[in-house]
C-alpha cells in the first residue's frame, strides 16, 4: 500500500521557496535525510502489535525532537521558527507519521482503503432549475480536508435518464470513515471548529468516528459530550509551553539561552505509547464491529 507522505512534500516545497535563507538549505538537505531514515526503520519494524506501536512511537519521538529543535529551534535565521505556522513542517510529521501506524498495527486493513490526508465528502447540491436542465441534475459535491483519514474512493453518477443512457454527470470523491484533526497546539478556539468539523463529518456518514489528536494542550479540557468528537487525545500527556517562556524564543540568540531548557522540555514528554495504541484500538474496534445476530440479541437482551 502506497502511503501519502504530506511532511516530505513540504521539505521539498521549503527548498524551492526562495524566501529560505541559504543558511537553511544545507539544514533543509540534512532534515530530509533524516527523514528517509526515519522511514526506512518505519518500513522495517516488526513485532507483536503493542511492541510494534511502541517502537513507532519512539521512533516518532526522534525524529519529532530533530525537527523542533536541531531543524527549526536551533537554525540561526529566524525564518524556519517565525513562518513554522505557515510552513506546517512539525505539524505535517505527524499526518505523516499516522498511515503507518495504522498500517502496521492494522494489516488486514484492506488495500482499497485510503490512509492519509484526504478531501472527503461533507454534502451534495444540485444547480438545475425547473428552467434549466442540467446534465444529471448539475451535481456538485463539496469536500472538507481532513488531516487523517480512513477513506474509501466513492463514484457518484447522477441522470435523468432511468438507465443512465444520456445526460449522465460522473463525480468521485472519498467517503471519510475514520477521520483525525491534528494540532501542534489546542486551544479553545481550535476545538469548537473541531467541533464543527465532527458534525459535519458525521452529518455526512453518520457511522464515521472523528478524533482530535493534539501534541500539546493549551486549554483548560472541555468535555467531548455534548459534541459530535468521539475523543480528544493528547499525544504527549502535556501542556504547552507558557508564553511566559515561549517569549525567549523569537531570536535565535535567546533560543540559544533557553535551548537546554527547551529540549529537555521536549525529552522529559515523549510521543505516548498508550495514548497511539488507544487510537489504534478505537479504529479496530470501529473494524470489528458487525450487525447484530437476532439469536445472539434475544439471548443477551440488549443490541
Amino acid at each position: 500500500m502506497a502511503l501519502p507522505t504530506p511532511h516530505l512534500d513540504k521539505l521539498n516545497a521549503l527548498l524551492d521557496n526562495d524566501k529560505l535563507p541559504v543558511d537553511d538549505k544545507e539544514r533543509i538537505d540534512y532534515a530530509i535525510e533524516k527523514y528517509h531514515e526515519w522511514i526506512r526503520e518505519m518500513t522495517d519494524a516488526e513485532g507483536e502489535q503493542l511492541v510494534m506501536i511502541d517502537h513507532l512511537v519512539s521512533l516518532l519521538s526522534g525524529y519529532k525532537r530533530f525537527i523542533d529543535l536541531d531543524t527549526i529551534f536551533d537554525s540561526e535565521s529566524d525564518f524556519l521558527y517565525r513562518q513554522k505556522g505557515q510552513l506546517k513542517l512539525d505539524n505535517t510529521v505527524i499526518e505523516e507519521f499516522l498511515p503507518h501506524l495504522i498500517a502496521k498495527s492494522l494489516p488486514n486493513l484492506g488495500e482499497e482503503m485510503h490512509l492519509g490526508p484526504q478531501s472527503c465528502f461533507s454534502s451534495a447540491y444540485f444547480t438545475s432549475t425547473l428552467t434549466r436542465r442540467e446534465s444529471g441534475g448539475g451535481l456538485h459535491i463539496q469536500t472538507k480536508d481532513q488531516d487523517f483519514t480512513i477513506a474509501r474512493k466513492l463514484f457518484i453518477q447522477t441522470s435523468y435518464d432511468p438507465g443512465f443512457n444520456e445526460h449522465v454527470l460522473g463525480r468521485e470523491t472519498y467517503l471519510g470513515y475514520i477521520c483525525a484533526e491534528c494540532k501542534t497546539n489546542l486551544d479553545k478556539t481550535m476545538f469548537q471548529e473541531a467541533s464543527a468539523t465532527a458534525h459535519d463529518v458525521k452529518t455526512a456518514v453518520p457511522g464515521a468516528k472523528y478524533y482530535l489528536l493534539c501534541e500539546w494542550l493549551d486549554m483548560t479540557p472541555i468535555s467531548t459530550a455534548p459534541t459530535d468528537i468521539d475523543e480528544v487525545l493528547l499525544l504527549r500527556k502535556a501542556k504547552r509551553v507558557g508564553s511566559q517562556v515561549r517569549r525567549h524564543y523569537a531570536t535565535y540568540e535567546s533560543r540559544q539561552q533557553v535551548r537546554e531548557e527547551y529540549a529537555g522540555y521536549l525529552i522529559e514528554n515523549p510521543f505516548s505509547t498508550y495514548v497511539f495504541a488507544r487510537l489504534v484500538s478505537h479504529i479496530e474496534g470501529v473494524l470489528n464491529d458487525q450487525d447484530p445476530e437476532e439469536g445472539n440479541v434475544l439471548n443477551e437482551g440488549y443490541f
